[in-house]
């Protein structure tokens, strides 16, 4: 007979996991610029160094998610991107914002060139580059919120599971199909109580 006692399985805590609030770049961090990828091109949206210090003493890990089409279509590189996203963390920080990550999907299914024309799981409005932070960070998605500009960070929030998506007015006109469950907001300081 064995006398070891039933054990059952109990999940780590979420209460125990980081929060996230999950950030758009083009459009939410800064203007909408078509294929953005220099420094004198940024112009920081307002209020969005604000939102994130807020967040960061609420002890929310600020993650970007950013589509890059322009890498894949051949507009500019990846170390191009590199260099701009390292221009942008170091104006965050002089604001006294820490950005813990960007992730970024290079790939296009249908204008990529060469190895960058391909479906990828990370390319919003699938969830991928949400998924991979979780993961990175022992984040609790239900607990995080994402802030976008278009209906395919909505679909790629929810598909993660994050619990709170808004979605920034400005850039869709109509509603998000497919019933997805967002607010809009029509600034980023409109964020601040939702955190």
């Amino acid at each position: 007979m064995n006398s070891t006692p039933n054990r059952q399985i109990i999940p780590a805590s979420t209460s125990a996991a980081h929060r996230a609030l999950f950030l758009d770049r083009d459009g939410v961090i800064n203007d909408e610029i078509n294929y953005l990828h220099k420094p004198e091109q940024v112009h920081f949206v307002p209020g969005i160094f604000s939102l994130c210090r807020s967040a960061q003493r609420l002890g929310y890990k600020l993650i970007v998610v950013t589509n890059q089409a322009g890498i894949a279509r051949g507009y500019y590189t990846e170390e191009d991107f590199h260099a701009l996203t390292r221009w942008m963390e170091a104006a965050f920080a002089r604001e006294g914002v820490q950005l813990d990550r960007t992730y970024f999907c290079p790939h296009h299914p249908e204008h990529g060139v060469g190895a960058y024309r391909r479906e990828c799981q990370d390319r919003k409005p699938n969830p991928g580059m949400l998924l991979h932070a979780a993961q990175d960070f022992s984040l609790d998605l239900a607990r995080s919120v994402f802030i976008g500009d278009r209906c395919t960070d909505m679909a790629a929030g929810q598909a993660a599971g994050v619990g709170t998506l808004l979605l920034l007015e400005g850039v869709e006109r109509g509603d998000c199909a497919d019933g997805r469950n967002y607010q809009r907001i029509a600034t980023v300081d409109a964020a601040l109580p939702l955190l």
